[in-house]
C-alpha cells in the first residue's frame, strides 16, 4: 500500500511514517518545512519527503492520505485529497486501525510531561527486555527513533488531547483505547481550540470511558481537576501517587529521602522501599514523571525494583532543560516549557541546582496559547526564580509583553528580533551564567548563535 502523509515533519506524524514504514507500506510526505531531526529519521527510514503543499505531489496516487492536524480546509493539497476522492484519514485513526489492534496500549495523558513520561516507560520496558512498541512525541536519547513497532504485547504512546483532523475535532486520545492510562495533570491549554477548562475535562472523561474494567488509571494523588475527571464515571480501578515526601494518603506509590534537586530519591511502593533513583534529572516534575512511569510499568509486569534500576540509566528527552553547551564556564540549557506551571517548576529545578549563581532565561511566546495571551498574567509570576528575563516580540504576537511584566521590574526586557537580543547577551554576560532558552519552537537559531557568541568571547 503506498501512503502519502501531510505534516510528515511533526513529531508525531513523523512518528506515523516510521510505523507506517515498519509494517512495510511506501511512504511518502509533504510538509511546509522539512527539517532535522524529523527529517534525517525519515530519510533513514528510506521515506521521500516534499517541501511544500504543491498538488504535484499527488500526482503518483496514493492508497490511502494521512492528514496531519495542522493542516486546514484551503491547503492545496487538503483541497486536491477532496476535490479527487482520495481515501484520507486522520493519524490517531492510521495509528489505532494498523498498528494499536490486539495491543495493550499504555497512553501517556496530560499537560505536562507527557513526552518525558513516555520517553521513561518506553526506556522501563525496553530495559526489562519487553521490546514495547512506541510512539514519542520527541527525541528519546536511549532510542534511534522516536517510534517502533516493537514485539507484542505492549505499545506505549503519547496521548495528546489536541484535536485529531480538519474532519474529526476529537481529541486525539479518544483513538488509543488504553488498557493502562497514566493522567499526569491537567490545567488549561490549548486555547485555540478548547473554550475552557470544562471542555478539556469533558475529553478527558471521553477517554476515561475507553479504559476496560480490567484495566488501571494512574493518576497523581490531591489533583482536583484530574478528580473532577474521574468524578465524571469511572469504571477502572485507580492507583494513585504522591511526590510530597513522606506522606502517602491514599498513594500506593511515593518518594521519600529527597535531594535538594531531585536527582536523587527513594521510591517507595506501599510501606516498601522499591530503591533509590540517582539520575541527572532536575526537578521536582521528573520525580512526579517518575512515580507515574514505574507505576504503569508495574500494571504492564514489572516490578519497581527493576523500573527504578532502569530510571538509574535513563538518558531524558532531548529539549527537557538539556545543556548542551558549557563555554568558559557559561551553561547553555535549552527547555521546551511553554506553559506557566512548566516554566515555572523548570526554573525552580535549575535553582535548586545552581545555587546563586547568576539564571537568565530566554523565553520565545510560541505556542497557540500563549500567542493569544490566556496566560499572560502569569506569565511574570512564573519566571521569578530567574534573575534576568528577556522576551521575544514577535511582530505578529497580538498582545504587548512589556505590559504584563512589571512585577519582574528591572530584570525584565523585552525585544523585537533576535539580534537584539544576541546583543543584549554579548553585552552583559559573564562567567558561572547560567543561560536557560524556553521555546517550543527553533526560535530563529537562537540556540547557535548563542554558542557562536560565547566561542567569539572566549577567543
Amino acid at each position: 500500500m503506498r501512503v502519502h502523509i501531510l505534516g510528515i515533519c511533526g513529531t508525531f506524524m513523523g512518528g506515523i511514517a516510521i510505523l507506517a514504514r515498519q509494517l512495510g507500506f511506501e511512504i511518502s510526505g509533504s510538509d511546509a518545512n522539512i527539517y532535522p531531526p524529523m527529517s534525517d529519521q525519515l530519510a533513514a527510514q528510506g521515506i521521500e519527503l516534499f517541501e511544500g503543499y504543491d498538488t504535484a505531489h499527488l500526482e503518483s496516487v496514493p492508497d490511502l492520505v494521512v492528514v496531519g492536524n495542522a493542516l486546514s480546509r484551503g491547503n492545496p493539497m487538503v483541497e486536491e485529497v477532496l476535490n479527487r476522492g482520495l481515501p484520507y484519514t486522520s493519524g490517531p485513526a492510521f495509528l489505532a486501525e494498523h498498528v494499536l489492534q490486539g495491543r495493550w496500549v499504555i497512553a501517556v495523558a496530560g499537560t505536562h510531561g507527557k513526552t518525558t513520561t513516555t520517553a521513561m516507560l518506553a526506556w522501563i520496558l525496553d530495559h526489562a527486555g519487553l521490546a514495547p512498541g512506541f510512539l514519542i512525541g520527541g527525541v528519546a536519547q536511549d532510542f534511534t527513533t522516536s517510534a517502533r513497532l516493537g514485539d507484542a504485547p505492549f505499545f506505549i504512546v503519547e496521548a495528546d488531547e489536541y484535536d485529531s483532523a480538519f474532519f474529526d475535532k476529537r481529541s486525539k486520545f479518544i483513538h488509543y483505547r488504553p488498557r493502562t492510562l497514566i493522567l499526569n495533570n491537567l490545567e488549561f491549554d490549548h486555547a485555540d481550540i478548547f473554550s475552557g477548562l470544562d471542555a478539556i475535562k469533558r475529553q478527558f472523561h471521553h477517554l476515561v470511558r475507553t479504559v476496560p474494567g480490567n484495566g488501571l488509571i494512574i493518576l497523581p494523588s490531591g489533583d482536583q481537576v484530574l478528580q473532577d475527571v474521574i468524578d465524571q464515571g469511572c469504571w477502572t480501578p485507580l492507583t494513585y501517587f504522591n511526590t510530597e515526601a513522606g506522606e502517602m494518603g491514599e498513594a500506593t506509590l511515593s518518594c521519600r529521602n529527597v535531594s535538594t534537586t531531585g536527582e536523587e530519591f527513594d521510591v517507595y511502593f506501599g510501606k516498601e522501599n522499591a530503591g533509590r533513583v540517582r539520575w541527572p534529572f532536575l526537578g521536582q516534575h521528573n520525580i512526579h514523571n517518575a512515580l507515574a512511569a514505574i507505576a504503569a510499568a508495574r500494571h504492564a509486569g514489572v516490578p519497581a525494583r527493576q523500573a527504578v534500576l532502569a530510571l538509574r540509566e535513563f538518558h531524558g528527552v532531548r529539549r527537557r532543560l538539556e545543556k548542551y553547551a558549557n563555554i568558559d564556564d557559561i551553561s547553555l540549557y535549552d527547555d521546551f516549557a511553554h506553559h506557566p506551571t512548566a516554566i515555572a517548576t523548570t526554573l525552580q529545578g535549575l535553582r535548586n541546582k545552581v545555587g546563586a549563581a547568576r539564571i537568565i532565561a530566554i523565553l520565545e511566546p510560541r505556542s497557540n496559547t500563549m500567542r493569544m495571551g490566556v496566560h499572560k498574567e502569569a506569565l511574570a509570576p512564573s519566571l521569578l526564580e530567574a534573575d534576568e528575563v528577556v522576551f521575544y516580540q514577535p511582530a505578529d504576537l497580538n498582545w504587548q509583553i512589556r505590559d504584563e511584566i512589571t512585577d519582574l521590574g528591572p530584570k525584565g526586557y523585552v525585544y523585537d528580533s533576535i539580534d537584539e537580543i544576541i546583543m543584549h547577551i554579548k553585552t552583559r554576560i559573564r562567567s558561572g551564567d547560567q543561560i536557560l532558552i524556553m521555546s517550543n519552537g527553533a526560535f530563529g537559531g537562537l540556540h547557535k548563535k548563542l554558542i557562536d557568541v560565547l566561542q567569539n568571547n572566549e577567543q
